[in-house]
Parts: structure tokens; C-alpha cells; sequence
């Protein structure tokens, strides 16, 4: 498939992988996924590949997933959408969302996320799958599932990237956590000024790029693996079910059911919006 919405590009041993819809914020459509899948696999196939940098093109790394942009509409007849319980069921068991992203998990190269500006939902899903996260300053993460009446997004990694006290409070508040405190958390790795970036993070690329491939390879096959006898892949799909208990909420039988309740939820959403900051 010819990449439309995702940039491939080599320099040296790093290959950045960088979604190019700046106009849209990035936001990942089901196109999206399939050439952002089709990316990684060319640079893990690739031997001269040592390092994989992923990225978001403009002013934020990516505002989530498309929810509706003319150019999703436009691929529903190729990428089609069943929003009905069984077809979130099907969606998660056919890879779109927890198989796909822990398939990029194990990818058998290290891979950098560069973020700027909003990461949220869908967008930190894609963060979370890498191995280091080097952040802008003016970096801000968030996931806003409950307030719509959500449990989460379909990847959650919440209490490994924040611990579980920190996830609760970010997922029930809706808060955006900044860079910093993402790295207080073990998130990001390193929080840098937004004009270095790009530099601190091909500077990171490029010392990991130094190492012998396999032993890269076997490093990290080491720490996962490890990581997954302690739960961490079964932690996270089990999370996951829970986003599809979501999609099962009654919101009533009737079309006037479903408006009250689709009302209700958006005045929940903005009394969050209009809450009073922290005092401190």
C-alpha cells in the first residue's frame, strides 16, 4: 500500500517513522494504522535499521484517534467500522488496537518517541508502545475516556506509565499531564526544550545506534519478556476488555434514550472543563 499519511525516512542507522497530518493534528485513522504497521515492519526488516525514531509532524505529536475527518469518511468502504459491542469484541481479537500495538511493543529495534505539543488517547497509545520517550516542553498528555463515559483508551498502559494511584486520579479528572510530570512518573525519559527536540532525540537515537544490532535485539527481548512474566502484556489486554464493557453502557432503547443520555454525558464532559484548577 502507498503511504499516504505516513512519512518513512532513513539517515544513517535511525529511521523515523512520522505521521503527516499536521492539518488533522495527526489524529490516527484506520489508514493511518495499516501504514504506520506497514513502517515498522519495513525498518525492522531492514539490517541497516538499528534505531526506529517515531514521530508526529507540526505543532503536536497527535490528538488521538479520527473521529470523523473527511478523509476517514472517505475510507470507511475500505476500512468499514462495527461500533456494536461484538464488533469491538472482533476489533480488539483482529489486531486494530491491543495486538497491533504490542506486536510494536516487541519490535526487534528500539524505537524513540519525539513528542510535542498534545499526545492524547489514541496518540499516547502510540507513545506508549516504544521503548524511550524524549518530550518537548511543552508536551502534554491525556486521556478524557471518562469523561466521556469511558473506562479508557483500548491500549492501557496507564498504570505502568503513571502507577496505579496516578492513573486513577489522570483518568478520573481528565487533567493534561505535562512533560514533567510524565517524567517524574517514568514515562518520559527526557523532557527538553521545544526547539531541541529533534537534536536530543537523534542524539539519543543515534548513541543507542552505536551497539551491535542482536545485542540491541536480545536486550530488549530480555527486559519484555521479563516484564510479561510479571504480566505486564496479560495486565494490559485484560485492561483492555474493560474499554469494550464500555462500549456496552445502556444508553436506552429508544433514539430520544440514546439523545438524553448522549445530553448528559456532554454536560458531565463540560462541568469537567469548567472545574476549578488545583489550589496548589
Amino acid at each position: 500500500m502507498d503511504a499516504k499519511y505516513v512519512r518513512y525516512e532513513l539517515d544513517g542507522e535511525v529511521a523515523t517513522v512520522t505521521i503527516d497530518r499536521p492539518r488533522q493534528r495527526n489524529v490516527i485513522s484506520r489508514r493511518v494504522y495499516r501504514e504506520l504497521d506497514d513502517a515498522f515492519a519495513r525498518a525492522e526488516n531492514d539490517d541497516g535499521v538499528k534505531v526506529i525514531v517515531v514521530a508526529g509532524a507540526g505543532d503536536h505529536f497527535g490528538g488521538g484517534h479520527d473521529l470523523g475527518t473527511q478523509e476517514s469518511r472517505e475510507e470507511l468502504p475500505e476500512y468499514p467500522r462495527d461500533f456494536s459491542p461484538l464488533g469491538r469484541v472482533r476489533e480488539m481479537d483482529r489486531g486494530v488496537y491491543w495486538r497491533m500495538h504490542d506486536r510494536w511493543r516487541n519490535i526487534g529495534k528500539p524505537t524513540i518517541a519525539m513528542v510535542q505539543g498534545y499526545c492524547i488517547m489514541g496518540s499516547w497509545m502510540l507513545v506508549a508502545a516504544c521503548d524511550l520517550v524524549v518530550a518537548a516542553d511543552d508536551a502534554k498528555f491525556a486521556d478524557r475516556s471518562v469523561r466521556w463515559g469511558g473506562a479508557h483508551h483500548e491500549y492501557p498502559t496507564h498504570f505502568l506509565d503513571l502507577g496505579s494511584k496516578k492513573a486513577k486520579e489522570h483518568l478520573w479528572t481528565g487533567d493534561f499531564i505535562t512533560a514533567e510530570e510524565a517524567e517524574r512518573a517514568g514515562f518520559v525519559n527526557h523532557v527538553v526544550p521545544r526547539e531541541k527536540l529533534r537534536e536530543a532525540t537523534m542524539w539519543l537515537a543515534r548513541r543507542v545506534a552505536l551497539n551491535d544490532l542482536l545485542a540491541l535485539k536480545l536486550s530488549k527481548m530480555s527486559i519484555n519478556q521479563a516484564a510479561d512474566i510479571l504480566g505486564e502484556s496479560a495486565a494490559i489486554r485484560a485492561s483492555g476488555n474493560f474499554w469494550i464493557l464500555g462500549g456496552m453502557i445502556d444508553r436506552g432503547e429508544s433514539a430520544s434514550d440514546r439523545v438524553a443520555w448522549s445530553k448528559e454525558r456532554n454536560e458531565r464532559f463540560d462541568a469537567q472543563e469548567r472545574a476549578e484548577g488545583r489550589p496548589w
